[in-house]
């Protein structure tokens, strides 16, 4: 008996940890990485536009959200909306082994950072407090998003 209840619990804790998980995975036949809601509905995918070396960002109906690109002079990734203005870039820091994303204005947004202990990337706002975390599901092969 104690078994059962114990399993209904931990079947019931994985699926409120669910509610605010957001996936993605790489689809080998389209060449792209597609996202997914806690539902499992597809919202949007990025593809590798080659020929004008940039990442783009579709959403679920294929109308383009934005665009990054690298930038060799800064050693950074700028993103541009679909108009091509500049909505911030993302910047790795070497010092403290860690990815920050800056806004077009240069103030500091979120930082992640990889948890070597807990084998995830964590990720916070700028004024330190976590937003949430990606862990890979090697079962599904895919990164899981979960917010706080």
């Amino acid at each position: 008996m104690k078994k059962l209840i114990a399993a209904f619990i931990l079947l019931f804790v994985l699926t409120a940890a669910n509610l605010f998980a957001q996936t993605q995975r790489y689809n080998s036949t389209l060449g792209r990485t597609e996202f997914f809601d806690a539902y499992n509905n597809f919202i949007g995918y990025a593809v590798v536009n080659k020929v004008l070396n940039r990442t783009e960002y579709y959403n679920a109906s294929g109308m383009m959200i934005k665009y990054e690109s690298k930038n060799p002079v800064l050693d950074r990734t700028d993103s541009y909306n679909s108009t091509g203005q500049q909505t911030g870039y993302e910047q790795t820091n070497k010092v403290l082994n860690q990815n920050q994303t800056y806004d077009q204005n240069g103030k500091q947004q979120l930082t992640k950072k990889w948890n070597e202990v807990l084998k995830r990337y964590e990720v916070y706002d700028a004024y330190g407090r976590m937003q949430g975390y990606y862990t890979y599901n090697s079962v599904f092969q895919r990164w899981d998003y979960i917010s706080m």
